[in-house]
């Protein structure tokens, strides 16, 4: 087991490398730059503050992501509201087809539930394996698995709707 400052250092590194990746992950859920940016930090205070539970260095990744997405999910929670994606938000012309089909897309995807959005971001945006995810959301990998495949066949279904 390391030592805490050891600790504090490997993690201090781990979020520094990969805190774009975090935004975007907040952003997913929530919609709100300042929203997202806040999760991202409350996430790391909680981090900070719990790093005496994490017992094994090599599972930093995964318990820090459980932290961000519970984070998130709490915050969604607060707000009570839909987080709809808004195209008037970003400016984006609706004009060129791949943009018009991205803005289908993540507007398919906040109509997911949490549990299914968490999957889906994590696999297609983050890259986790399926494992990964497993321990990120604590479940077994067949449960993650099914909830993918649901996912999937959720997002096809609202997809085809949109269009």
């Amino acid at each position: 087991m390391l030592a805490k400052n050891q600790l504090e250092k490997i993690l201090t590194e781990y979020v520094t490398e990969n805190k774009e990746k975090f935004y975007r992950m907040a952003f997913q859920y929530v919609k709100n730059e300042e929203q997202a940016l806040d999760i991202v930090q409350d996430a790391i205070i909680k981090a900070l503050t719990n790093l005496h539970k994490l017992k094994n260095e090599e599972y930093i990744k995964t318990w820090f992501y459980r932290i961000l997405i519970n984070e998130c999910l709490q915050a969604i929670k607060k707000n009570k509201k839909e987080n709809v994606f808004n195209i008037d938000e970003y400016n984006i012309s609706t004009k060129d087809e791949n943009i018009a089909e991205m803005i289908d897309l993540y507007s398919a995807i906040d109509k997911l539930n949490p549990k299914l959005r968490t999957v889906i971001v994590l696999r297609f945006f983050e890259s986790m394996s399926l494992e990964e995810i497993s321990q990120i959301t604590k479940v077994n990998i067949n449960t993650t698995k099914s909830r993918l495949y649901k996912a999937i066949k959720e997002l096809k279904i609202l997809i085809r709707k949109e269009n």
